[in-house]
């Protein structure tokens, strides 16, 4: 057996045990109540149902609206003031430049239970609370920093020549950022997306906060899925599959440009 083997099977095996935890919630999610219970687990069902799928769907349809109003304009417009904040401490770098860019990664380090009450206090007075703009508008201040170093570094492989360039030719700030960094920004784009399109689906912790019930996303209410006498194990793993699918389809779609970008903002800067 040659070294290659030996990767192919280690590479098997690893994948098998990512995969139990997804052949658990699959085969519970088709099992009727009776026969949805932790010591059946592995155990086919003997009668294959839907129904925990329809009532699942049923209880988190309304949190999957609520969710898109948040993930979609919050990762687009995170994204947006990324790209701005990363070109100008990159390419356009003003005396302090360096200072400001630090004090941005401080805001990566801290915590969100740290700023809850400031946060909801703040919520409050601008009369966002209890509502979804208030929740994406957390999420984006939250989400400058890593956007802001994500697109830092990428922008800091772009050869400063083509700005320079661009400035001979008569071109201002805007004109550069529109006309060249923009088209090859593809990368950095998906990178940030996926991570603050990721981060805005799972949130949990700020939409119990800053949200009321209408406003739920869909990770409350899938939390809220439980029964009265009895743990409905097929509704919540059915909940849990279908939360998961719109992450999924980005890092499907989106997935080819992650680890280029990644790489690409960890050359160099």
């Amino acid at each position: 057996m040659t070294i290659r083997h030996v990767r192919l099977a280690l590479l098997l095996l690893f994948v098998l045990l990512f995969l139990l935890p997804v052949y658990v919630l699959l085969v519970t999610s088709f099992k009727p109540l009776s026969e949805a219970d932790p010591s059946q687990a592995w155990n086919l069902p003997r009668v294959w149902t839907t129904e925990a799928w329809a009532v699942a769907w049923e209880k988190l349809s309304p949190g999957f609206a609520n969710s898109f109003l948040l993930a979609v304009p919050g990762s687009l417009i995170s994204a947006a003031l990324g790209a701005m904040n990363g070109y100008v401490l990159s390419k356009w770098r003003f005396p302090g430049s360096e200072l400001v860019f630090t004090l941005f990664l401080f805001g990566m380090f801290i915590p969100y239970q740290g700023v809850m009450i400031p946060l909801v206090q703040l919520m409050v007075n601008l009369g966002v609370y209890g509502g979804i703009p208030g929740l994406v508008l957390a999420h984006v201040v939250y989400g400058i920093p890593i956007c802001t170093l994500i697109f830092r570094n990428y922008y800091a492989t772009i050869p400063d020549e083509l700005i320079e360039a661009s400035r001979v030719d008569g071109a201002g700030m805007l004109r550069t950022f529109a006309s060249i960094v923009i088209p090859v920004s593809g990368p950095a784009f998906a990178v940030v997306i996926i991570w603050q399109f990721t981060s805005l689906w799972n949130d949990f912790l700020f939409a119990v906060f800053l949200t009321g019930p209408s406003s739920w996303p869909a990770t409350v209410m899938l939390n809220n899925i439980a029964g009265a006498q009895t743990v409905p194990y097929s509704q919540q793993m059915a909940a849990a599959i279908l939360a998961s699918v719109p992450t999924m389809i980005i890092y499907v779609l989106l997935g080819r440009f992650f680890m280029r970008g990644l790489m690409a903002g960890a050359l160099k800067g």
